[in-house]
């Protein structure tokens, strides 16, 4: 090391690409290609800047890099409850398909507001993302924001819910499959009058399983009972509310669109002395590791929701490096997973003592 670069260090400063340059013995621009990954260094050339980076513990200057080169490798990302056990599985797989291709993950909560949401926008275009990840919340954007995204240029990819005024581009679970999968279970373990708690039926994944319920019950050949369909908002107080307000017209089967408002519509059943299955079967969406501690075990509709991240930032990312592919929305298939909550085995035992009694 030279004398120079020895100061340095002693001074506790940090490396430059000019110190990597002398200590490899090459240029500052090989030391650059090295650096941005370029094809034409050589193996045996590249290793030996790699060493001189590693002996120096150079970091390259990210901001003066993505300035000259417009690009800040940052992916902002928006949730609209990121206390919503859901959502960070997801979350975690953007961010593992980001840093795959080096890209960094911003991420933002809108609480499912319009107003917070567009403040998240802009804080992102503010700090040059060079692609943003919506889950969209309901209602249309404010000609300013609308304004402002068209003029940034940045593109988007939305998650688990559509927005074609924004962009086609989307990567959501077949919600309609799902709703239709569940209603159909709980049919089959006898059950007669279902009822639902749903999203917010403003968004597109709430609206979609509220279509598959409806056209379950259909051909199943069973009513649709309007005073059995209740409105929540994906959180745990709207299926509280929710379920006092179905459960008091005592449906002996209800399928819940997702799991917090799962948990609010049994703490209803409980306040009102109810028990499942006994009293009415349940599925719920969104399957978790800790549900076998439930009891009855429940059955649920699994989302792929880590697989539903990563194929986002996936389709996000070739769309900041050019890729002029036709839009696309990609759907990924749900998993019934079948447990103790429909009351299927008591449905069965009912079914086979009915059947002795009258060979009997």
């Amino acid at each position: 090391m030279s004398p120079r670069q020895n100061n340095r260090q002693k001074a506790g400063k940090a490396a430059s690409i000019y110190d990597v340059a002398r200590e490899s013995g090459v240029s500052v621009f090989t030391v650059s290609a090295v650096v941005n990954n370029k094809s034409h260094v050589g193996k045996k050339l590249r290793e030996r800047v790699e060493e001189a980076i590693r002996k120096l513990k150079y970091r390259p200057n990210l901001i003066a890099r993505s300035l000259a080169k417009q690009r800040t490798h940052t992916i902002g990302m928006i949730v609209p409850d990121i206390a919503n056990p859901f959502f960070p599985m997801v979350v975690r797989g953007a961010e593992d398909a980001a840093q795959k291709h080096g890209y960094n993950l911003l991420l933002c909560n809108s609480d499912d507001s319009l107003d917070k949401e567009e403040q998240a926008i802009e804080v992102l275009l503010s700090k040059r993302v060079d692609g943003i990840l919506l889950t969209k919340a309901a209602e249309d954007f404010r000609p300013p924001l609308r304004q402002m995204i068209k003029e940034a240029g940045v593109p988007f990819v939305l998650v688990m819910r559509t927005y074609p005024k924004l962009t086609k581009d989307a990567v959501i679970t077949d919600d309609y499959q799902g709703a239709y999968d569940a209603v159909c279970h709980l049919a089959r373990a006898g059950r007669r009058r279902i009822g639902l708690i749903s999203g917010p039926l403003k968004v597109s994944n709430a609206m979609a399983r509220w279509q598959g319920f409806h056209d379950a019950l259909k051909a199943k050949g069973l009513p649709f009972e309007k005073e059995l369909m209740v409105e929540g908002d994906y959180r745990i107080e709207s299926g509280f509310r929710a379920g006092h307000a179905l459960l008091s017209h005592r449906p002996d089967g209800v399928y819940v669109a997702n799991h917090l408002m799962t948990v609010g519509l049994l703490r209803a059943a409980e306040e009102m002395g109810l028990t499942c299955p006994d009293d009415f079967g349940l599925v719920s969406f969104d399957d978790y590791p800790w549900l076998g501690v439930f009891r009855p075990k429940l059955t649920t509709v699994e989302l792929p929701k880590h697989q539903l991240g990563s194929e986002a930032a996936e389709l996000l990312i070739a769309r900041m490096s050019g890729s002029r592919q036709k839009a696309v929305v990609r759907k990924l298939q749900p998993e019934l997973r079948i447990r103790e909550s429909c009351g299927f085995a008591l449905h069965v035992s009912k079914a086979q003592a009915e059947e002795r009694s009258a060979n009997n």
